[in-house]
């Protein structure tokens, strides 16, 4: 299937038909990744954090939980650096 660049505002980019969308499971967001002079598309399925709930579960679990930065630290501090 052949497709034309087009210009778009001060960009340039393509159509892709619905059906080509539908097929690909392309709704929203995509990865674009440029390999061997080639673009590939790719759908963004997962939600950010998703599974976190459960790597926290195991973490507490093996007691690998424990804060790095106290909850007391004054963040405001002239001696504290990010």
């Amino acid at each position: 299937m052949k497709a034309a660049v087009i210009q778009i505002g001060n960009s340039k980019g393509i159509r892709i038909p619905k059906t080509v969308l539908a097929e690909c499971q392309i709704e929203g967001e995509v990865d674009l990744l440029v390999e061997d002079n080639k673009i590939i598309i790719t759908p963004v399925k997962s939600k950010p954090r998703m599974g976190w709930e459960d790597q926290f579960k195991a973490m507490a679990k093996e007691k690998e939980d424990e804060l790095l930065i106290p909850d007391s630290i004054d963040l405001n501090s002239q001696d504290w650096e990010w």
